[in-house]
């Protein structure tokens, strides 16, 4: 980029008539430029932070007046953030930039970001907490600083596995976007261990903080290795997660009496948004 720069700017210095008919172009170039390093900057510098648990360092990148896509505000994500990391310590945090787009002093940026922790429950069982998520951040720039003003989360998927449970491959499918007050069916799917009872529930429950413990119903998972429930998405305009439960059991029998083991748990996570009624007609209509 700085060689780019340096050759646009000798080719000025030898024609004054292209610097005098082109020099509005070249600093909107060299400004949108600047202002992608500065977003970049920012949006790595959040990674870095967290990966640091500097809370105020990290907290420092948002606007004041920051509310993202499920309501929250600076005071409610500060309080959540604090939640994540005093919960998990060593959560060690990735971004994938993908797109930004500058417009005057607004900017979006798309971005799939990770993250990932061990998770010590005993001295024979232990698991691992893994995320995925693809978002679009909003940015706006006040005096000469770009902030966070807002963010939207398209698709998240989250595991917390422990002990056997970390060796399946659990898949579990619901609608990235459902309508508020529709009906919609989410999915578990996943090969249990020979010789292990294997129990699941699938819940769902809104975006929320304090999030609320979704209400379980375990039940013996199916022979087919699908377990599916029907919900009917809020009609509070709230986006909703799907939660998952599996828990893995083995029978041994000793002096005539079973013994039944854990040998592992977990759950999966997946972001269901939830499209507001008014948001909706609005899409109708502009079709």
């Amino acid at each position: 980029m700085k060689k780019r720069i340096l050759i646009l700017l000798c080719a000025m210095a030898l024609s004054p008539a292209v610097f005098a008919s082109g020099s509005q172009n070249f600093f909107k170039l060299h400004i949108f430029d600047n202002d992608t390093r500065e977003i970049k900057s920012l949006l790595n510098s959040q990674v870095r932070y967290a990966n640091r648990t500097n809370f105020n360092k990290f907290i420092a990148t948002y606007d004041k007046d920051y509310v993202n896509a499920d309501g929250f505000n600076l005071e409610t994500y500060s309080n959540l953030v604090k939640d994540v990391w005093d919960t998990y310590d060593n959560i060690v945090y990735g971004i994938k930039i993908k797109d930004i787009s500058v417009k005057d002093d607004s900017a979006t940026v798309e971005v799939t970001e990770t993250s990932y922790a061990d998770i010590p429950v005993s001295s024979t069982m232990d698991g691992v907490l893994t995320s995925e998520s693809n978002s679009i951040y909003y940015l706006k720039k006040n005096d000469g600083d770009w902030k966070v003003a807002s963010d939207k989360v398209l698709s998240e998927t989250t595991s917390m596995l422990y002990g056997d449970a970390k060796n399946l491959d659990i898949k579990l499918s619901a609608p990235v976007e459902i309508q508020a007050g529709k009906e919609y069916t989410a999915s578990l799917e996943f090969t249990p261990p020979e010789d292990v009872i294997a129990i699941a529930s699938i819940a769902s429950d809104k975006v929320e903080y304090p999030q609320k413990q979704p209400k379980e119903v375990y039940r013996k998972f199916p022979d087919d290795n699908i377990l599916e429930r029907l919900f009917i998405s809020n009609s509070d305009n709230v986006n909703e997660y799907v939660v998952a439960s599996i828990g893995l059991t083995k029978a041994d029998v000793e002096d005539l009496s079973i013994k039944l083991s854990l040998t592992g748990f977990g759950y999966k996570i997946v972001r269901v948004n939830v499209i507001a009624k008014s948001e909706e007609a609005e899409n109708v209509k502009n079709e």
